[in-house]
């Protein structure tokens, strides 16, 4: 387990107006990128503030990830800018790295050496030494539930223990932000669990900014703010709660043998409007439970299936973009 565990929360909304006006952490205005003649990203602009933790959410290939890459000063923008700190990422990428902190989502720690050994080699990079370095490097080895496996190779380490020793590596030098890529990748549900407890600890404790980028809705959920992206464009932004609350009412999903003649008998007999998705029909209305009622008495020879839900994340993405979150294109990437 990780040490210094903090109750989950789902929304942390500054409450003044002054808080509100600090400046912010990260700021991407009119990001742009291209990858030959594909735009990775279509001019991307958002704001992340201080102590807060901000999601990056969105399928594979939809821009996330080399917005990442762009962050954490791997790549170059093609076009617009991004600023950590007030320092621009392409021209002032040496004190950008000063100030963050980096999680990448495959591995870079040495599993030949051990924890402490890791910790070691990063703080020399970094310019640490001496006794200081050795006792930040035992804070952080405590702090992220290790100090009993210092002296042990990381390669006897389970997948939830290297990423956390991952996380280790990037904490400590005292970033004032920290990018995450896909953290949980690999991890089970208690160690992804106990990984997000620690980040919301860093928040709340530490004043810590957190950029994660992930594809997982629960995982979204627990961000105080998220942007969303599909296909390089940003179609969602704020936090979970304002994001569902467009939505408004519950979500109906009717399976039919012929959904487009279902749809068309649905928005002329109730005047709803609705969508196909291959064999459904999808809607959203306001007391969902009782129009299913009303629909399926009115056309029971024309529906399979029935499922009524509140709004997801998900629903969310589906009324920005038109489509699911995974399509066989972008599952096709993983």
């Amino acid at each position: 387990m990780i040490s210094k565990t903090a109750t989950p929360e789902i929304e942390h909304v500054d409450p003044s107006a002054d808080a509100r006006a600090i400046s912010p952490v990260i700021q991407l205005e009119h990001l742009r990128h291209q990858y030959g003649e594909r735009a990775a990203l279509a001019g991307v602009s958002f704001e992340v503030r201080p102590a807060e933790i901000f999601g990056l959410l969105g399928p594979n290939g939809s821009g996330k990830t080399t917005t990442f890459r762009i962050l954490s000063t791997l790549m170059i923008p093609t076009g617009g800018r991004a600023l950590i700190m007030g320092h621009d990422v392409a021209t002032e990428p040496a004190r950008v790295r000063r100030i963050i902190g980096v999680v990448f989502q495959e591995q870079s720690i040495d599993v030949k050496l051990s924890a402490e050994e890791n910790l070691m080699l990063i703080g020399h990079v970094y310019g640490l030494h001496g006794p200081a370095l050795k006792a930040r490097v035992g804070e952080m080895l405590t702090r992220v539930g290790l100090a009993d496996r210092a002296k042990e190779r990381a390669e006897t380490f389970s997948g939830g223990m290297k990423r956390r020793l991952e996380l280790a590596k990037g904490l400590l030098h005292h970033p004032s932000v920290l990018l995450l890529d896909e953290p949980t990748t690999g991890l089970d549900p208690g160690a992804r669990r106990d990984l997000w407890q620690y980040l919301q600890t860093l928040r709340d404790e530490e004043h810590v900014s957190v950029l994660v980028t992930t594809h997982l809705m629960e995982e979204a959920e627990r961000c105080d703010r998220l942007a969303i992206y599909a296909e390089g464009n940003l179609v969602g932004l704020g936090t979970p709660a304002e994001l569902k609350s467009v939505i408004g009412g519950d979500v109906i999903l009717l399976e039919s043998h012929e959904p487009y003649a279902l749809m068309q008998h649905i928005e002329q007999r109730f005047g709803v409007p609705t969508t196909v998705m291959e064999s459904q029909v999808r809607l959203e209305i306001e007391q969902g439970h009782r129009f299913v009622t009303e629909v399926v008495e009115a056309f029971p020879g024309e529906i399979d299936g029935v499922s009524v839900h509140k709004p997801s994340l998900e629903d969310v993405f589906i009324r920005r973009t038109g489509h699911r979150f995974w399509t066989d294109t972008n599952r096709e990437t993983e």
